[in-house]
């Protein structure tokens, strides 16, 4: 082998395998993305698949349909892009953060797989944050206590299914149940462990007080391994089903958070990133953990060297989705309704002549950390239209992760420069908005799938394909950048306190049970 090639900037040693692939485990679908080893983005496919809601506060997923996403969208790749299987070098996963899955000593599932959306756990993460032992879980894990993380769902479980809970020999999450499904192996990433609230993030270690605290030991956990670890031994009835070399290297990798960042050449300190999805984060990445006394932010590894500080929230573009619905006509055909809505907020003035509206319709996690926590529009008037109601919400979730981003800047400096992705950006009018309201130029990158390119980044790390990943922001490629609006960015300087000071005086109208 020989150094031929550039991975968007990265020295890179060339193979005779082509392609690396990164595949991203998400809460309602997994996308894979095929990439060249010169960096670009090949074939991709993606899977959809629904969260399951028996009640308002259940969100699980089923076992099945995740794994057959997992291997149709590896299938679908390969075979859109007519590779062969020696042409594979590697395949990188991501996943979404705080899955829950109990199975027993016959490697039987007990539970589906309970996601980070799931709230039946919120008695049990508001005892635990109010107590000197919760403190002190935070300080060790760097994950807020809340219903999104496996130490509530465990409490929880243990108390009110005790049945389940003592039946269970094996606590895992979404991507270890799909490693193990391929492999027969149990392992979890530093990335995703450092996730669950029962990782101490300085020791790279299960916690003994906190696991002794939920009553179960380290050999009920994955073996927590470094995110560049190999697995490899397909079987034969899989390998041909993927079209892929039974000795094809799958990188366990690492979580989307921090995978997004990583993908999004987000790598150096000083750097910000905004992603509005579904739901939204803001992240920092650092050489050191950083955990906020009040709790409000999380510390995640992304590997060895380094961590990402920030904080998610739950309410991005579902939030305007559902004001879509409420406040456009109903004759507006479906394909149009986006286009339109945007239409009708260019006609409103910023600040929406007054109208405030706090987004936290699913609760909140950054910057409240309460799953009790409910939207609310205020200083509404007998002049505000529909118009004025949309605009209100767009700001509101820009609003609230500014709010989120004075949080993570308090503990890692203010930022230098800010990237912003996700499904938001494809609207000037949405990208103006939160540039105006963040008040700084912001970078708004056309990488593709950035959770998956973070995994394929790893994955030729971890080949030794590139010698190091401290040179992500090369990755970057083209991007669009935002200048504020001065008139504007006044508008809403003046706005953020008064959205700050009522977020927390709302907060005691919030019953935690």
């Amino acid at each position: 082998m020989e150094n031929k090639l550039n991975f968007f900037g990265l020295v890179v040693i060339y193979l005779a395998a082509r392609y690396v692939m990164g595949v991203d485990v998400g809460t309602t679908s997994t996308k894979a993305v095929l990439y060249e080893t010169d960096g670009s983005a090949y074939e991709s496919a993606y899977a959809h698949y629904p969260l399951i809601k028996e009640n308002p506060e259940m969100a699980e997923q089923d076992l099945d349909e995740i794994f057959s996403a997992v291997l149709k969208t590896i299938k679908a790749v390969i075979e859109k892009a007519e590779v062969g299987p020696t042409d594979i070098a590697g395949i990188g996963f991501s996943s979404a953060m705080h899955s829950l899955i109990l199975m027993d000593a016959e490697l039987m599932p007990l539970t589906r797989s309970i996601t980070w959306a799931d709230n039946r756990s919120k008695k049990y993460a508001s005892m635990l944050k109010h107590s000197e032992v919760g403190k002190r879980f935070y300080e060790k894990t760097g994950t807020p206590l809340h219903p999104m993380s496996p130490l509530s769902k465990m409490l929880w479980l243990k108390a009110e299914k005790p049945e389940v809970f003592q039946a269970a020999r094996w606590f895992i999450g979404i991507k270890e149940y799909i490693l193990w499904r391929l492999f027969g192996e149990f392992v979890v990433d530093y990335s995703v462990a450092s996730a669950t609230g029962l990782f101490n993030i300085r020791e790279f270690r299960w916690d003994q007080e906190i696991m002794e605290f939920c009553g179960i030991t380290s050999q009920m956990l994955p073996l927590p391994v470094s995110p560049g670890h190999q697995l490899s031994g397909l079987s034969e009835e899989v390998g041909e089903l993927l079209g892929l070399a039974a000795d094809t290297p799958f990188i366990v990798g690492g979580n989307d958070g921090c995978l997004a960042n990583l993908g999004m050449g987000a790598i150096r300190a000083g750097t910000a990133t905004i992603t509005i999805g579904t739901s939204g984060a803001v992240r920092m990445t650092s050489d050191k953990p950083h955990v906020s006394p009040e709790g409000r932010t999380f510390s995640y590894i992304l590997d060895e060297n380094h961590y990402v500080n920030g904080g998610a929230v739950n309410n991005g573009g579902n939030i305007f989705d559902w004001a879509i619905k409420q406040f456009m006509p109903a004759n507006i055909a479906d394909e149009e309704l986006y286009d339109k809505a945007m239409e009708m907020i260019a006609n409103v003035a910023p600040g929406a002549d007054g109208l405030v509206f706090h987004p936290y319709l699913n609760g909140e996690r950054a910057p409240l950390w309460n799953a009790d926590a409910r939207g609310n529009f205020s200083g509404i008037n007998m002049l505000h239209t529909k118009e004025h109601f949309l605009r209100s919400v767009l700001e509101g979730i820009c609003l609230n992760l500014k709010d989120v981003l004075a949080a993570v800047s308090t503990m890692n400096g203010e930022p230098k420069k800010i990237i912003a992705s996700g499904g938001f950006s494809r609207s000037q009018m949405w990208r103006q908005i939160l540039t105006d309201i963040i008040g700084m130029p912001i970078e708004f990158p056309e990488t593709f799938e950035s959770s998956c390119t973070g995994a394929a980044l790893i994955t030729l790390k971890s080949l030794g394909l590139v010698e190091s990943v401290d040179d992500a922001e090369e990755m970057m490629g083209a991007s669009i950048e935002h200048q504020p609006n001065e008139d504007n960015k006044s508008v809403y300087a003046a706005m953020f306190p008064r959205y700050q000071e009522m977020s927390r005086l709302l907060q005691e109208f919030y019953t935690e049970k």
